[in-house]
């Protein structure tokens, strides 16, 4: 701001006898007049050089508002501008472990579904371990009884040719012979090994073997009417077929 400069004060002191219309000279517009009353002190007229200062005063005022404003608002447009990053960065991070989330659920169902099938497969391996167990205790010793079925059969063909021709010096050993055939078929039987009903039966081709065939009158076609070999099971498993004659 520019320093005002006033005129001093200029007065004109009468003397005495030495006043006279001309003693006082008219002082210029920029001069300090005082109050017809003589209170109030001196008046400083304005001058334009005073204006000009007041209005750059005035400016230099605004335009110091102006740029705070400007920069108070920079500063909350950049702050605003933060907030939004920041909102952006966090969305995309939600999203990113949305994605994972997603993922790592698919993984477990992936894992649990594997685990099921594991398990089933598990199940079924010991229920056919079991089955193989259970059915190796119940029929492991049938190739034993078949290698015994052909001594049953010698045992048979020996007591009907006996049986056939027998007199009183070999009766006693056709009842030994005897006496040993029923005790094996009774160990057989413990061990559920028995006889195919075979005679007077329907042919039934799961348990018998068809030899020929026999014309018969007095029964229906497909009936067993002899059986040239007997056959044997164990519990539902056929050992060995029964060789029969069908008629016809």
């Amino acid at each position: 701001m520019r320093r005002m400069t006033l005129n001093p004060l200029r007065r004109t002191v009468d003397r005495p006898g030495d006043m006279d219309d001309s003693a006082m000279s008219d002082h210029s517009p920029n001069d300090t007049d005082l109050d017809e009353d003589g209170a109030g002190g001196p008046k400083i007229s304005a001058s334009d050089e005073m204006e000009a200062a007041l209005q750059e005063a005035i400016a230099s005022s605004e335009k110091r508002e102006a740029e705070a404003k400007a920069t108070s608002g920079a500063e909350g447009a950049g702050a605003a501008s933060a907030d939004k990053m920041t909102i952006e960065l966090l969305s995309q991070e939600l999203q990113d472990l949305k994605g994972l989330h997603e993922e790592k659920l698919a993984e477990i169902a992936e894992k649990e579904d594997a685990q099921l099938r594991l398990q089933a497969e598990f199940e079924n391996f010991r229920r056919r371990g079991l089955k193989e167990k259970q059915e190796s205790f119940k029929f492991g010793h049938q190739n034993l009884v078949k290698d015994l079925l052909s001594a049953v059969d010698n045992l048979e063909r020996a007591l009907e040719h006996g049986a056939q021709n027998a007199g009183a010096e070999v009766k006693g050993i056709l009842d030994g012979v005897e006496m040993v055939y029923r005790e094996i078929l009774g160990t057989l039987a413990k061990h559920a090994v028995q006889e195919i009903q075979a005679e007077g039966q329907v042919f039934d081709p799961a348990v018998h073997e068809a030899v020929g065939q026999m014309p018969r009158e007095d029964v229906e076609s497909g009936i067993v009417v002899e059986v040239l070999q007997q056959g044997f099971k164990m519990d539902d498993l056929v050992l060995r077929p029964a060789r029969v004659m069908i008629s016809s």
